[in-house]
């Protein structure tokens, strides 16, 4: 079978969770998320978004998209993205963002104030993108609560962007900002991809490579349903399909192994 293996690997490599260049059924998303930063970065006014949204629904593939898409526009100013899970504790935000302002390490209310005093004054608008944003939730939300706190300083050059899991996160950790609505969070919700979708997003990753299709529509139908009843995870429906190029894969190398060739008697 010449050329088989190459069709295996190109299938498992646009199966991969990478960033596409189009994130299919998150056109609306992405036209939010862009209007904020324009509004925001470029019209250099303070302000935050808080992105929900079960895990594989797109928001962080959406998020480094428009990042790529955008650098131009964003040119002018400092963008800081940091994922919490490699936090040690909520508390360590702090230094992680300082580091990356190129302020001297400090820690605790001095670490605070100093970042606090760098954001409000003169300089370029500063894009700080929280991802897992779930990660820094504390017994007394004091953390998410100074974050989001900080667009809203007088003379404040931040845009915050948080991603998270939890639909609920603004309500729970952070009521007291909604008593001011003036200032708080915009939100966007990112729902769980729909069978259409999965389906849509798989044949397009396997359209891109050549020859015959490796996985029957049959198969990607059944994929997607399933993944779409449990939890419309894209991660998930990638991953399976990943899986089960590999099996189709073993197989036909252990058929070529053990079975003569036609036509060789």
């Amino acid at each position: 079978l010449p050329g088989a293996g190459t069709c295996y690997q190109q299938a498992k490599r646009v199966l991969h969770a990478a960033v596409p260049d189009r994130l299919h059924a998150r056109e609306k998303e992405t036209g939010v998320i862009r209007q904020f930063l324009r509004e925001h970065i470029c019209g250099r006014r303070p302000g935050s978004l808080y992105i929900s949204g079960a895990p594989g629904t797109g928001k962080t593939a959406c998020l480094s998209r428009i990042l790529l898409d955008c650098k131009d526009e964003l040119a002018g100013s400092k963008t800081i993205v940091l994922n919490c899970m490699s936090l040690s504790s909520p508390q360590g935000v702090f230094p992680a963002v300082a580091q990356q302002l190129g302020l001297p390490a400090a820690a605790g209310r001095e670490g605070v104030r100093r970042l606090e005093k760098q954001l409000t004054t003169q300089g370029p608008m500063v894009l700080l993108v929280l991802d897992e944003l779930d990660q820094l939730e504390s017994k007394a939300q004091d953390v998410l609560y100074t974050l989001f706190e900080w667009p809203r300083l007088p003379g404040s050059r931040l845009v915050l962007v948080g991603l998270a899991n939890a639909l609920d996160l603004m309500d729970r950790s952070l009521a007291r900002l909604g008593a001011r609505p003036a200032g708080s969070p915009r939100l966007l919700h990112f729902s769980p991809y729909t069978r259409e979708q999965l389906s849509t997003i798989l044949q397009e990753r396997l359209g891109q490579v050549a020859g015959d299709p490796v996985l029957d529509a049959a198969a990607l139908q059944f994929c997607a349903r399933k993944v779409s009843a449990v939890s419309g995870d894209a991660r998930k429906a990638l991953d399976v399909c990943r899986r089960a190029v590999e099996v189709v894969e073993l197989e036909v190398q252990s058929q070529t192994l053990l079975k003569p060739l036609p036509g060789g008697e």
